[in-house]
């Protein structure tokens, strides 16, 4: 019996230190009870489906190389035009849904510091006057003794900090960073969005401002050759049906003209709002669309990851909810804060702050500094189970905020791909119109063919060049639906680019 007291003390006596050097390292370090966090892996390609594709067909692709860490730029200056420049400009200055997304990058910033301030001691000064009146009971005085009222004046520092044994606070600092980073990152992702409907917007102004110029020019033919065949009706030369027919021709033409004008005004309306500005106050001159085609680089899947903010936001948000869960771990064991106060208690005023009237006490060992819950009717493993849900529903976003964006990649680049093979169609089609259109004319002033046959020609020629305009215009806004899918620029402009825009902006100037 000795001997086996004697090796249990023996063995206590090595435990001990080791305890001690373990309970030493938890109190300065912590220990935190969050799952090690590791990014889920995503459903992934090695190339977009649609960018071999137009490689197969000649497109001059190219693979990019960009980072989250470099410059997005400002890549709407590829196209050249210093109209947009301005708007872009007032945009990011003035529009206040990316106010609304700044303000919110604000707060969550502010709540950052405010959880790490638990990391540090809290310090708090305070006067503490009060007046008394014992009981003579209390005081062990007969009854009906006079006992004089008491003042005490209290004069004292309070000091706390918690010992982050279980890493409850270390848990919720990175918690509570991660939503800082998540809420930059959606800035960023507003911010872009704000860019690419812009333009997006601009180039729809534009290309209704083409359509406008060409009804216009439509108008004036229509009308000269309305007024042509009624002179010669006048003459006996032809029936009122070629005038009637022609007459019907211009209504259409000014119809179509109206519902152009109708959607320019609500496209500079969304333009105003889009900058900031009231659309009264806001107009934009007439010039027709005259931007030229522009090839992004797609670069690779894997490097969508990096650059899409949205992704990026997704990715912190997971981050979050991982941290949460040791915030909920840690409730499952005691909390224990270090307290402190030093100050001065005197009966007078003149008294107070003599050394003689200090006054300090130190814990853990007062008040209640150490709390451990001993019963919660199950909200502490509620609260664990719903952390972990959390987490699987982040994770799902997140892999569901790649899926989006692959998609939308595929998306922007089968439309500038097949929009560019559409556009050739029609550039051969509005060939075989016009052409089409002077033979009918020619046979006409030969009276081989009645008007109806150029009637059709021309309509024919119209629709063409609408669709032509059309095109164009959808072009544009699928090139930035591209650069807006691939998460913004891919680095400096290119010489050609920028010497190209000087000189517009010049030639605008000297204008």
């Amino acid at each position: 019996m000795v001997n086996n007291m004697n090796a249990f003390a023996f063995s206590t006596n090595q435990f001990l230190p080791k305890l001690a050097t373990l309970a030493a390292a938890l109190i300065l370090a912590g220990c935190s009870l969050a799952p090690t966090y590791k990014v889920p892996d995503t459903a992934t390609v090695p190339a977009y489906k649609e960018a071999e594709a137009a490689q197969a067909e000649g497109a001059q692709w190219k693979t990019a190389t960009p980072a989250e860490g470099q410059q997005r730029g400002e890549w709407w200056k590829i196209f050249g035009d210093p109209e947009l420049d301005r708007l872009m400009t007032a945009a990011g200055t003035s529009n206040q849904d990316l106010a609304i997304a700044a303000a919110r990058l604000k707060q969550a910033r502010a709540f950052t510091g405010a959880t790490e301030a638990d990391l540090y001691p809290q310090l708090s000064v305070g006067l503490d006057p009060t007046r008394s009146q014992p009981s003579a009971a209390s005081q062990g005085l007969p009854d009906g003794t006079r006992v004089p009222a008491q003042t005490v004046l209290k004069a004292r520092a309070f000091a706390s900090y918690e010992l982050d044994l279980f890493g409850r606070v270390a848990s919720s600092v990175n918690a509570a960073r991660a939503d800082g980073e998540a809420a930059e990152d959606l800035y960023r992702s507003v911010q872009l969005a704000l860019q690419a409907d812009t333009a997006q917007a601009y180039f729809a102004l534009r290309t209704l401002d083409s359509e406008r110029d060409l009804l216009n020019a439509t108008i004036k033919l229509r009308e000269d050759a309305l007024q042509l065949l009624r002179k010669r009706f006048d003459a006996g030369e032809t029936t009122d049906l070629d005038p009637a027919r022609a007459e019907a021709e211009l209504g259409t033409a000014r119809a179509d003209l109206a519902g152009i004008e109708r959607r320019r005004s609500n496209q500079e309306h969304a333009l105003a709002v889009l900058t900031g500005v009231p659309p009264a106050a806001f107009s934009l001159p007439a010039r027709p669309f005259d931007a030229a085609p522009i090839a992004v680089p797609a670069g690779l899947p894997s490097e969508l990851l990096e650059r899409r903010p949205d992704i990026a936001a997704a990715e912190r948000q997971m981050a979050a909810a991982n941290a949460r869960i040791g915030v909920a771990k840690a409730a499952f064991f005691p909390r224990i804060t270090l307290t402190g106060l030093f100050g001065f208690e005197s009966a007078d005023l003149a008294n107070l702050f003599k050394w003689s009237s200090r006054t300090w006490a130190l814990g853990p060992l007062i008040g209640s500094t150490i709390a451990q819950t001993v019963f919660d009717g199950g909200r502490n493993k509620a609260n664990l189970a719903g952390a972990r849900a959390a987490h699987e529903e982040s994770v799902a976003a997140y892999r569901q905020t790649v899926l989006v964006a692959f998609r939308e990649v595929e998306d922007s680049l089968a439309d500038v791909r097949w929009l560019s093979q559409q556009a050739g169609a029609l550039d051969s089609a509005l060939g075989g119109a016009r052409r089409a259109a002077r033979i009918s004319r020619s046979r006409y002033d030969a009276g081989a063919v009645d008007y109806l046959t150029v009637i059709d020609a021309d309509r024919t020629v119209l629709q063409s060049q609408r669709d032509a305009n059309q095109v164009a215009g959808l072009r544009a806004a699928a090139t930035v639906s591209l650069v807006r899918s691939l998460g913004g620029g891919w680095g400096p402009l290119p010489e050609s680019v920028a010497a190209n825009q000087t000189a517009r902006a010049g030639s605008t100037g000297s204008n």
